[in-house]
C-alpha cells in the first residue's frame, strides 16, 4: 500500500512539474480565455435560447390540435341521450378533438419568423463583439507580463553592477585608496537595487496572477512564453484615421449588429400594422359522448315504425360512442373594428423604437470613430515617446560608460557614480514603458483595421 502511495505521489509531482513547465503563448491565452470566460458562456446560452425562438416562430405556421376528455356525474332531472327528460342520477363521458390553422393574419407569422432569424444573427454578432473585447484584454494583460519581465532584467543588471561596485570598493578600501565611508554608500546602493528587484518580481507575480485569473487557470507555476520584441522599424500603419474608420464600419460586429437592430424595428412596425388587418382561420372538430344512468343497464327504448311496438335494445359504451359521433368544420374571420386605439399606439411605439435604434447606430459609429482617433493619437504619441526615450537611453549609456571609467580610476565618488547610473536606469525604464505602450496602441489600431493581433 505504501509503495502505491509513493508511486501516486511521484506521478502527481511529475504531472505538476509538466503543468508548471508550460509557457503560454498569446494565441493559447486568447483561446483559453474565449473557452472559459463566464460572460461568453452566458452569451452562448442566450444565443441557444434565441435559436429556440425561431422554432416557436415556425410553429405558428402549423395547425393547432387539442384533445379533450371529461367525466361527470349528473343528479336530478336532465335531458338524456334519447332526448327525453330523465329523473335519475347518471354519469357522462365526452371526448372531443379540435383543430385550427391560421390562413391569413396580415403576414404576421412570416414577419415574426424573419424577426426571430434576425435576432439570432444580432445575438451572434454581439457574442463576437464580446469575444473581441476579451481578446483585447488578454493582449493587454499578456503585454503587461512581458513589460514586467523586461523590468526584472533591468533590475538584475543593476544588481550585478552594484555587486561588482561593492566588490571593487572593498578592494580599494583594503588597499587604502578609498575611505571606509564609501563602502557604506556601495552597500546602500546594493540594498536599494535588491529592493527594486523585489518590487519588479512582485509586479511580475501580480501580472501573471491577473492573466491566469482571466484565463480561469491555476496561478501555480503559470508563466508566459518569453517574446523578444524589437521595434527597430516602428511606424504607424496608417496616416489617416478616416481610412481606418471607413474600413472598420464595414467589418466591426458592433456596427453590423446596430444596423440589423434598425432593420428589426422596420419589422416591428410591419407587425404592429397587422393589428389593423383581419385574421382568417379554418377549424374543425370531432366529438362523441357516453351517458349511463346509475344503477341501470345501458339500454334504450325503440319503436317499430310498422307495428308501433316498443322494445329495449342494448346501448352500451361502444354503441353510444358510435351513435353520438359528430363532426364540424368552419371558417372564422376576425375583423378589428375598435380596440381603444391600441393598434395605432402599437404602431407609434414601433416607430419610436426605430428612432431609438437609429440613434444607437449613430452612437456606435461615433464611439467607433472616437476610439480609432484616440488610438491613433495615442499611438503617435507613444511612438514619439519611444523615439525620444531611445535617444535618451543611448546618451545615458555613453555617460554611464564614461562614469564607470572615471569611477574605476578613482576620480568619481560613489554618490556621483550612482547618480549617473540611476539616470540610466530611469532611461531604460522609460524606454520599456514607451515600447509596450506603443505596442498595445499600435495593436489596437491593427484591431480596428481588421489585422490579426500578433506579438513578435
Amino acid at each position: 500500500m505504501r509503495t502505491k502511495m509513493i508511486m501516486l505521489m511521484v506521478l502527481f509531482v511529475g504531472f505538476s512539474t509538466m503543468a508548471q513547465s508550460k509557457k503560454w503563448t498569446l494565441e493559447q491565452c486568447v483561446a483559453q480565455a474565449l473557452e472559459n470566460n463566464i460572460q461568453l458562456k452566458k452569451g452562448a446560452l442566450s444565443l441557444a435560447l434565441q435559436k429556440e425562438e425561431i422554432g416557436i416562430a415556425k410553429a405558428n405556421f402549423l395547425p393547432i390540435v387539442n384533445g379533450t376528455a371529461s367525466h361527470s356525474y349528473e343528479f336530478g332531472s336532465f335531458i338524456g341521450q334519447s332526448g327525453t327528460r330523465i329523473s335519475a342520477d347518471s354519469q357522462r363521458n365526452s371526448f372531443r378533438i379540435n383543430t385550427s390553422i391560421t390562413v391569413y393574419n396580415g403576414n404576421r407569422n412570416k414577419l415574426s419568423l424573419e424577426q426571430s432569424k434576425r435576432n439570432l444573427e444580432v445575438g451572434g454578432l454581439d457574442l463576437e463583439t464580446q469575444k473581441d473585447d476579451i481578446s483585447l484584454l488578454v493582449v493587454n494583460y499578456f503585454l503587461n507580463v512581458l513589460f514586467n519581465k523586461e523590468n526584472i532584467k533591468v533590475a538584475n543588471e543593476q544588481l550585478v553592477i552594484s555587486q561588482k561596485q561593492l566588490s571593487n570598493m572593498s578592494m580599494l578600501i583594503e588597499a587604502g585608496t578609498r575611505p571606509k565611508s564609501d563602502l557604506f554608500e556601495s552597500e546602500a546602493s546594493l540594498a536599494n537595487d535588491e529592493e527594486k528587484l523585489v518590487t519588479a518580481t512582485n509586479n511580475l507575480s501580480l501580472s501573471l496572477l491577473s492573466l491566469s485569473q482571466l484565463l480561469q487557470v491555476s496561478h501555480v507555476g503559470f508563466d508566459t512564453e518569453d517574446v523578444a520584441i524589437q521595434l527597430s522599424n516602428a511606424s504607424l500603419i496608417e496616416g489617416d484615421t478616416e481610412a481606418i474608420y471607413q474600413k472598420a464600419t464595414g467589418i466591426r460586429t458592433e456596427i453590423e449588429s446596430a444596423i440589423l437592430k434598425v432593420e428589426n424595428t422596420n419589422t416591428d412596425i410591419a407587425i404592429a400594422k397587422t393589428g389593423f388587418l383581419p385574421t382568417v382561420s379554418v377549424g374543425g372538430a370531432v366529438g362523441t359522448s357516453y351517458q349511463h344512468s346509475l344503477g341501470e343497464k345501458d339500454v334504450r327504448l325503440v319503436r317499430d315504425p310498422i307495428s308501433g311496438e316498443t322494445s329495449l335494445i342494448p346501448n352500451g359504451f361502444g354503441i353510444q360512442l358510435d351513435n353520438n359521433l359528430g363532426y364540424n368544420i368552419g371558417v372564422n374571420v376576425n375583423v378589428p373594428i375598435f380596440n381603444g386605439f391600441r393598434n395605432k399606439i402599437n404602431v407609434s411605439k414601433a416607430k419610436i423604437r426605430k428612432e431609438i435604434a437609429l440613434c444607437n447606430l449613430e452612437d456606435e459609429k461615433i464611439k467607433l470613430r472616437e476610439k480609432i482617433e484616440r488610438a491613433y493619437v495615442d499611438s503617435k504619441a507613444a511612438l514619439k515617446q519611444y523615439e525620444v526615450s531611445l535617444k535618451s537611453l543611448k546618451s545615458q549609456e555613453v555617460s554611464f560608460k564614461n562614469a564607470q571609467e572615471s569611477y574605476s580610476l578613482g576620480v568619481m565618488t560613489s554618490f556621483d557614480f550612482d547618480q549617473v547610473r540611476n539616470r540610466m536606469v530611469v532611461a531604460k525604464s522609460n524606454l520599456i514603458n514607451a515600447k509596450y505602450n506603443y505596442i498595445f496602441k499600435s495593436k489596437l489600431l491593427d484591431y480596428y483595421n481588421g489585422i490579426p493581433i500578433v506579438i513578435e
